[in-house]
């Protein structure tokens, strides 16, 4: 009687038993494999976060520490528009890669100043075509030039704080700007060039449901990144507390606010202006951790001021404030 023959289903397991066998006889011959460390194994390894990482692997309890490390930083590499490049090489506070400008671009006097700055500072000066200029940039206008640079660095928030009041009389009282939710990057660009031009002495960025210092923003804001230090804070509701354990009022803006903006008597202490996104406003929490919310007062029939415009109110409304103080008290603001 002849033997069975196997089943279909046993052909392919008795095939791939074979192919084991022969796997392991070739892995004898050559040795033990090396181990395999992936990028997260090397990493750890190595002490150095991968840049996958999420902030929650990398540290549980980071605080209002503006190390970075892993996480979403401030941005700012690269810089478009000529009064934004202009600033940034003047300000020196970061390392300037090089300069772009494109071929054919009308001569000026600000052009001119560029590439003075560029020769002066020893920055790469690099006269490109019009479509390459095009091709790298991130807004809608370059005006034919854009520079890559380091990251702009964050500030400490506490540090920040401490180093002001204790910096004497000569240091302006601590004058913040603290936004929360700002996502539209015009927006945020005009309000950092405000907080600079009425004499903020910081920024409080939220790390996350925010727009940082894109090119938009850096292009928006006219140079005024390259001036204004700037933290970014886990959470916005956390940095209000620490402000105001450092004597630091929290000043909301809203349009429901009861007390008017031009009554705002804590304008020449250390204050913190908290302003929230259009449409949402400021978040609950954010809200219930300011000291006082005020409100811009309108005649017209439009409802309500956009937040860049609003916030340009408030800043200069306390420079004026703090002003017609230093006239009356020189060594108190």
């Amino acid at each position: 009687m002849p033997a069975p023959k196997p089943r279909r289903g046993n052909r392919g397991q008795v095939r791939r038993d074979e192919v084991a066998r022969k796997q392991r006889a070739q892995q004898a011959e050559r040795g033990p494999r090396p181990e395999r460390v992936g990028r997260a194994a090397a990493a750890a390894k190595a002490g150095t976060p991968t840049s996958g990482a999420t902030p929650r692997t990398l540290s549980k309890s980071a605080g209002l520490r503006g190390d970075g490390g892993g996480r979403r930083g401030l941005g700012g590499e690269q810089v478009e528009g000529r009064r934004a490049v202009r600033e940034l090489l003047v300000a020196r506070r970061r390392r300037v890669r090089d300069v772009w400008v494109a071929e054919g671009v009308e001569a000026n006097a600000l052009l001119a100043e560029i590439e003075g700055l560029c020769e002066e500072h020893r920055v790469a000066f690099r006269r490109v075509p019009r479509a390459r200029i095009d091709a790298e940039a991130r807004t809608d206008a370059p005006q034919g030039v854009l520079a890559h640079a380091d990251p702009l660095p964050e500030v400490d928030l506490e540090t920040l704080v401490r180093r002001r009041r204790s910096a004497g009389a000569d240091q302006p009282k601590p004058f913040l700007l603290a936004l929360d939710g700002i996502t539209d990057p015009h927006n945020l660009g005009a309000l950092l060039r405000s907080a600079e031009c009425s004499g903020a002495t910081g920024v409080v960025l939220p790390r996350h449901r925010s727009a940082h210092v894109t090119p938009t923003v850096a292009k928006a804001a006219a140079g005024a990144v390259e001036y204004l230090p700037m933290a970014v804070a886990p959470g916005l509701p956390a940095a209000l507390s620490l402000l105001k354990e450092h004597g630091v009022w929290t000043v909301g803006l809203a349009e429901d606010g009861q007390t008017s903006l031009f009554d705002l008597e804590v304008a020449t202490e250390p204050v913190a202006l908290v302003l929230g996104a259009e449409g949402t406003g400021l978040s609950r929490l954010v809200r219930q951790r300011c000291d006082v919310v005020v409100s811009i007062p309108q005649h017209g029939r439009i409802d309500s001021l956009n937040v860049s415009a609003a916030g340009a109110l408030a800043c200069f409304e306390v420079a004026r404030r703090r002003q017609g103080e230093a006239a009356r008290h020189p060594r108190n603001v």
